[in-house]
């Protein structure tokens, strides 16, 4: 009885530390989320502007693929996730 006793305070902080690690990762998603848009906006904007119609094409190809990665770790989170 007192083994469990004592690892009481350890799952606490396991807990704890697991809350911190979700609030991070939301934060994170929100940031990849909004990069994407961003980059994907600015991107098209060089684009068709015909300022730099290749870097365009990159960034847009680059946003897109960030917000694909951004969304499948949405799907499918990491294990300290608690939904």
């Amino acid at each position: 009885m007192r083994f469990l006793t004592l690892l009481s305070p350890l799952s606490n902080f396991a807990q704890m530390i697991s809350v911190y690690f979700a609030e991070i990762w939301e934060f994170l998603i929100f940031i990849g989320r909004v990069s994407g848009i961003i980059i994907v906006l600015a991107g098209a904007i060089i684009w068709f502007t015909d300022a730099n119609p290749k870097r365009g094409k990159g960034l847009v190809f680059g946003g897109i693929v960030l917000s694909i990665v951004v969304q499948y770790f949405v799907i499918y989170p990491p294990a300290f996730v608690v939904i």
